[in-house]
């Protein structure tokens, strides 16, 4: 018995249970007075200061060609024809697309290089509005991968794994430092609308896995409703919806007290976020407020909701708002014949945007806190696939390097790391896996990749495997 003698020990702790779990639902349900993030993990917060507040992931899918863009191989050009040496290849796996050509011929670039900026890179004529802030990025020539097909490749530099059902990078973001704005979800995804065909998009690039189901990505659409079923249905007010989550929570904390099931948490506050997001949404998607200049500086695909323009005037929008990842995918970079025209149109729809965006968070004062970030999930060949004529050829996929850059918070301006060989087709120098780009990236937001894990069927998994490492080199 306690001193007082009014309760045993069996109902003093099963009283006290009760409360701990109203706490626990008190601090989600309203988590400025609970004086916490809005988050249901107990690891919540960097484990040292942060260079970058926000992530801006500009992901290109289907393997943009790093020698039409970024990586200048004039020896291409020289040699075009010729089929490439086997010294080049040693013996590296093709993909069945490419392994049965009587002959792999090198094939140049189309598209012509100049130096720009101080610090002298070579940027594409493809891309003119990138050429202008050289200085601005980070590029990493160096970049190499473990997966030589889109979906697998695509999986693992979003995941961490080729396999589905891990968590993506922006859900392990959400989980481990939660959210600035309790009106916004942590992580948010915009895809470009209208590129149909080639390699699909699956939710699960930026799904939860196995962490609570809160931290998915939530996907902003163009068009009336941004959010799905985020309105009220006909006839049902916003008191009438108040009035329905009341009682819901109420349901959702006899049964989180009863079973303890972390997931009830996680739906409530998903319930609680998608009402205020009811009132955030409309607001963060209403663009009309915009000055002409700022229509102007990302072009005038920004004026047409779901492009990729107006995707990256949204994501300046919610960076504003202190949204914690947010995440752009554009597809059709695959480019296994008629290249050369795909990447014009594939450089006019992204170029000009991609640049007015870190033009736009530097003016703002946004850029010294958040992380930019363009690339694909892999490179291409140097050789042809398929017959070479003047205005068309294609590339094949090709792991073993690739191009991506970076922006803003807490990488070095106007930097160069890492090189490929005269044919663009290995590394050599400064090598950069994927996971430890991944290791980087949540070094940069202040979090340790090999501290941030979640116990799952009997073992602790994280974004990075069990490998990775922080690239310091490429941090200022």
């Amino acid at each position: 018995m306690s001193h007082c003698g009014k309760y045993g020990r069996r109902e003093f702790l099963t009283k006290t249970s009760l409360g701990i779990g109203a706490m626990a639902l008190g601090s989600i349900l309203n988590p400025l007075k609970a004086g916490r993030l809005r988050s249901n993990n107990p690891m919540i917060g960097p484990h040292f200061a942060p260079k970058a507040k926000r992530v801006i992931y500009l992901f290109q899918s289907g393997g943009p060609s790093h020698m039409e863009l970024f990586d200048y191989k004039p020896l291409l050009n020289q040699r075009e024809g010729q089929d490439i040496p086997e010294s080049v290849l040693q013996g590296q796996r093709l993909t069945g697309m490419s392994s049965g050509q009587a002959s792999l011929p090198l094939v140049g670039s189309r598209f012509s290089f100049n130096q720009y900026g101080e610090s002298g890179m070579y940027v594409s004529e493809l891309m003119p509005y990138t050429s202008e802030i050289v200085d601005e990025l980070c590029f990493i020539k160096s970049m190499h991968t473990d997966a030589i097909n889109h979906d697998p490749a695509v999986t693992f530099i979003q995941t961490g794994s080729q396999f589905s059902g891990r968590p993506s990078i922006g859900a392990w973001t959400s989980y481990g430092l939660g959210s600035d704005n309790e009106n916004l979800p942590a992580f948010v995804v915009l895809i470009t609308k209208g590129k149909q065909g080639g390699q699909p998009l699956y939710a699960r690039l930026w799904g939860n896995g196995f962490l609570p189901s809160q931290h998915q990505g939530v996907q902003f659409r163009a068009g009336k409703n941004p959010v799905l079923f985020l309105e009220n249905p006909s006839g049902v007010s916003s008191e009438n919806r108040r009035e329905q989550l009341d009682y819901l929570n109420k349901l959702g904390k006899i049964s989180y007290d009863e079973n303890l099931d972390p997931e009830v948490l996680s739906r409530m506050e998903q319930y609680e976020m998608a009402y205020r997001m009811q009132t955030s949404v409309p607001e963060i998607m209403d663009t009309k407020g915009e000055p002409d200049y700022i229509y102007d500086m990302y072009g005038e695909d920004s004026k047409e909701p779901g492009t990729f323009a107006a995707n990256c005037l949204l994501a300046r929008r919610l960076a504003e708002r202190d949204v914690k990842f947010i995440q752009l995918y554009h597809q059709g970079w695959d480019a296994h014949g008629g290249l050369p025209n795909l990447m014009k149109r594939q450089c006019k729809e992204t170029d000009q945007a991609s640049a007015a965006l870190i033009k736009d968070l530097k003016q703002r004062g946004l850029l010294e806190d958040t992380l930019v970030i363009w690339g694909g999930e892999f490179g291409r060949t140097s050789y042809s696939q398929g017959q070479i004529t003047t205005d068309n050829y294609g590339r094949d996929h090709h792991p073993k390097c690739f191009t991506i850059y970076m922006a803003g918070a807490g990488v070095k301006k106007g930097l160069s790391y890492g090189t490929t060989d005269d044919f663009g087709y290995n590394i050599t120098s400064n090598p950069v896996h994927v996971h430890d780009f991944q290791a980087t990236l949540m070094h940069l937001m202040g979090v340790d990749h090999e501290r941030l894990t979640f116990k799952y069927q009997g073992r602790r998994f994280r974004l990075t495997d069990v490998h990775g490492h922080v690239v310091k080199e490429i941090l200022s």
